[in-house]
């Protein structure tokens, strides 16, 4: 009998503390995001990349978010050699990606020599108020945020849920 009782409270303090033990995958703070057809909202800065990212409202914020690492170094002051602009070389279509409760306009692009390992992803929010940014740097993601209150961790949430909604569709 005592071997029974004691079998059986083990059970349940097993069952009662693995269930406080339960830790939340990284997608379940993901929201959920969709991407939608480019329309005027997404159009609204340029109707191509360049134009984007040359545009007079948004050019300045765009330096301002990559800041130092936006150009090439050779003398070590960017985390990234060839610059963030080379991650919007070769880009895809401009769309519209909707995150949680916001619609964002998507520029998609990598490194033309490695888009296989050096992709580029920067979401400016409708307004042009509030840009962030993943870049990935052959297995190390960067991630930058402009804007609002915006923190690296919500730019990183932002961007791997835009991510996740693109990664189906046709990329450069």
């Amino acid at each position: 009998m005592r071997r029974l009782l004691g079998a059986g409270s083990m059970g349940v303090l097993i069952i009662v503390t693995s269930g406080g033990c339960v830790i939340p995958s990284e997608e379940a703070g993901t929201p959920p995001a969709q991407v939608h057809a480019a329309d005027a909202r997404a159009l609204a800065y340029g109707r191509t990349v360049g134009e984007v990212l040359q545009n007079p409202e948004l050019k300045d914020k765009i330096r301002a978010l990559f800041g130092a690492d936006w150009a090439p170094s050779t003398e070590g002051r960017t985390t990234l050699p060839q610059g963030a602009a080379s991650y919007f070389q070769k880009s895809g279509p401009l769309r519209m990606v909707r995150v949680g409760e916001a619609d964002y306009i998507a520029i998609d692009g990598c490194v033309p020599s490695a888009c296989q390992t050096k992709r580029g992803l920067l979401l400016i929010r409708e307004g042009g108020s509030q840009l962030v940014a993943g870049l990935d740097d052959g297995g190390l993601s960067h991630y930058y945020a402009y804007g609002g209150s915006v923190s690296a961790d919500a730019a990183r949430t932002l961007v791997d849920g835009a991510r996740a909604a693109l990664q189906g569709l046709d990329n450069p």
